[in-house]
């Protein structure tokens, strides 16, 4: 079922966080170690760095656990939790890029032991950044923003260990460059933790999907045969999937049809887009000014309905105005699929409904072949052959002679 496929992937995502709680563990204890032995204040300086995000790392697990979580009293689901965790991340990003651009102009000038210092430093490199790009990974495969959080987290813990890598190496030939490359650094910090500050927000305040995503969903539903249009839709985020809310006006007036419709655009919906986890479809009808009929007869002149709907050589089709109930107008569309030798009757249902978009059909007597039952999903009225009918073509077909 479809909305199991974010829930499994929730499930995996959680596992990553888990993961990358205890590796931060390891990183701070690490290079704390490292840096304290060393007398490497730089290094210090980031096994705090690496602490913060443990915390971070934590917060996206934690956010991830409650998101699976299902409860009466949130019918849309906690997915926001991971927004929450994404939020926090942010926060500590942001307080690394402080603490290191701290370092970088306050600090002490010391010259640490790099036989300790240098190799701890570049191992953490080598882990941070390996696992910043293949959480990043994970965290777009899974629809994630608390793991790609948490993936940034780790590239940027990685830049400030690069730094104190530098200035391990410069110390060893007497050039002492890591308080300049940690202050630039820094800013870059500071711009990631901004950014996914600003994205959670967004998705704190219910920010709508993005455009192009919303117009692929609209163009999906008013592709059903039975909407004549999307009357509203709103839609908005919730922990990087997305919740959708739509009204549209049908051409059927029949209940039983539009809740069908509905149900089957709802499954639609979450089936073609995987980041969708709610859709809720309401339906509307709103009778026209005209009623659009179709007649299935022999040829353009014949005044009797054909008895066989999918086998009509001719369509003849009547914009019927609703108030005074006569004909406006009359046109004549020649079947393009009466000699086909397989599914006739879903060709010309599909057919009508796509090129016609009748409001009903008349019919001699009610078959129920394919053309009909498509015509009834659809919500188009399948009326029987009338005398009142059988009068007006008698009529117009009188005038013509003269």
């Amino acid at each position: 079922m479809p909305e199991k496929i974010p829930q499994k992937e929730i499930l995996n995502a959680r596992t990553r966080a888990a993961i990358s709680v205890a590796l931060n563990l390891l990183l701070a204890v690490g290079k704390g170690v490292a840096g304290y032995i060393s007398g490497s204040t730089a290094l210090v300086s980031d096994a705090v760095h690496s602490a913060s995000d443990v915390v971070a790392s934590a917060a996206a697990w934690l956010g991830l656990w409650v998101a699976s979580r299902q409860h009466p009293s949130f019918p849309y689901g906690l997915y926001k939790a991971e927004t929450v965790a994404t939020l926090v991340s942010s926060i500590a990003v942001l307080l690394a890029a402080y603490e290191i651009g701290r370092q970088a102009l306050l600090g002490c000038v010391s010259i640490p032991d790099t036989t300790i210092a240098l190799p701890s430093a570049m191992i953490s490199l080598l882990i941070s950044a390996g696992f910043g790009y293949y959480q990043i990974r994970a965290g777009k495969r899974l629809n994630s923003p608390a793991l790609i959080a948490d993936g940034k987290d780790y590239i940027a813990d990685s830049m400030s260990t690069a730094v104190v890598f530098a200035g391990l190496v410069g110390s060893m030939f007497g050039v002492m460059l890591d308080r300049w490359a940690a202050a630039i650094v820094s800013l870059f910090v500071f711009r990631a933790g901004s950014q996914l500050l600003i994205t959670a927000l967004r998705d704190l305040l219910d920010a709508s999907i993005d455009r192009e995503t919303e117009r692929e969903i609209i163009r999906l539903v008013e592709s059903h045969p039975a909407v004549s249009r999307v009357k509203q839709c709103l839609s908005r985020t919730a922990g990087g999937r997305f919740i959708v809310d739509m009204d549209i006006l049908l051409r059927t007036p029949s209940h039983r049809v539009a809740d069908r419709v509905a149900d089957t655009l709802e499954e639609d919906i979450v089936k073609n887009f995987p980041r969708v986890v709610m859709a809720r479809v309401r339906p509307h009808f709103k009778e026209g000014s005209v009623v659009t009929r179709v007649i299935p007869v022999e040829t353009p002149e014949a005044t009797e309905v054909y008895p066989h709907m999918a086998r009509a050589p001719w369509f003849r089709v009547e914009t019927v105005d609703n108030s005074s109930g006569l004909v406006t107008d009359v046109k004549f569309y020649k079947n393009p699929h009466t000699d086909a030798a397989r599914k006739r009757g879903f060709l010309v249902g599909k057919w009508l409904l796509r090129s016609v978009e009748p409001d009903e059909v008349i019919v001699s007597q009610s078959h129920g072949g394919t053309a009909e039952e498509l015509l009834k999903e659809a919500g188009v009225r399948i009326v029987t052959w009338e005398s009142d009918i059988q009068c007006d073509l008698d009529g117009e077909a009188g005038d013509r002679e003269h």
